[in-house]
């Protein structure tokens, strides 16, 4: 059952003179089992949209569903343990969710909170650390003694302890280098490919969109502006341009060349087909 915002607003410090609207009647449906991409502007709402998944904010009018569960303006929602304990909610600043002494009291921090044996959690949390990548020897070191890569993963590690069925990063891979960012995406494909984990990816860099996503929710000014797959999102680049997102690299090339007199076709999304394209148009006016 996909994920569905129906009419959904927010406002912020409603009914006073710092009102601010952040979600303006939203209507989207997210698949479940695949990773898409939220984008948009900063400011845009992005943030907004994925904290109502596990009810850190909750709707000003309409509604969403999400894992069977509706959560409606005029309810006050019950039993959010459950629902968070299935949406599980990675902030942009890992240092948010990390408070214990030890990196595996901290990992095993949520499994307890749900009922789990201390034996049981801190068992789950030496798992989820081989599942991030990061050796059992992290177990009794302090979360801020890492680098940031390492406290994101240890900060995912955490939320993945307790299984949840919908991982929700924002902007997962903000301050890593290139090789730490790679890590971070092929881990979130192999969560959603081996583990069958839902992400929601809110993301500036529309390489990772390019190479690992499945599909993208455009949000611009509390409104969805675009809802597709990413073989046509990156089709035209004229949104991402009024958006003022760069797109990828090949998608520029490709754009460039066709500004220069070239035909090739807007569904060449990697280097390689574009280049053989680009052979092909040569070879032909040779």
């Amino acid at each position: 059952m996909p994920i569905t915002f129906e009419k959904l607003t927010h406002e912020y410090n409603a009914d006073t003179p710092f009102a601010y609207l952040a979600l303006d009647a939203i209507d989207l449906s997210i698949e479940e089992g695949k990773i898409t991409a939220i984008i948009g502007e900063t400011g845009s709402g992005k943030s907004t949209l994925v904290q109502h998944l596990n009810a850190l904010l909750l709707p000003t009018k309409g509604s969403l569903t999400v894992l069977d569960r509706t959560i409606t303006a005029d309810e006050k929602p019950k039993q959010l343990k459950e629902l968070r304990k299935r949406v599980g909610l990675v902030f942009q600043f890992p240092e948010y969710q990390l408070f214990e002494e030890t990196i595996a009291q901290d990992i095993a921090f949520g499994p307890r909170n749900f009922g789990m044996s201390e034996e049981a959690a801190l068992k789950q949390a030496q798992k989820m650390l081989q599942v991030v990548g990061l050796s059992e020897d992290y177990s009794e070191r302090s979360p801020f003694e890492l680098s940031g890569g390492q406290k994101r993963r240890v900060a995912i590690a955490g939320i993945l302890a307790m299984d949840p069925d919908v991982l929700v990063l924002d902007e997962p891979a903000a301050g890593l280098d290139p090789q730490g960012a790679k890590d971070m995406m092929e881990l979130f494909v192999r969560l959603n490919k081996e583990y069958h984990k839902t992400i929601l990816l809110v993301t500036h860099d529309m390489e990772h969109v390019l190479t690992y996503c499945d599909h993208v929710v455009v949000v611009d000014n509390g409104h969805i502006a675009q809802t597709c797959d990413k073989q046509q999102f990156f089709k035209d680049s004229t949104l991402l341009k009024k958006l003022r997102i760069n797109p990828p690299a090949v998608i520029r090339l490709r754009d460039e060349l066709n500004q220069r007199g070239f035909s090739l076709p807007c569904d060449l999304l990697d280097m390689d087909t574009l280049a053989k394209a680009i052979a092909d148009e040569v070879k032909d006016h040779e």
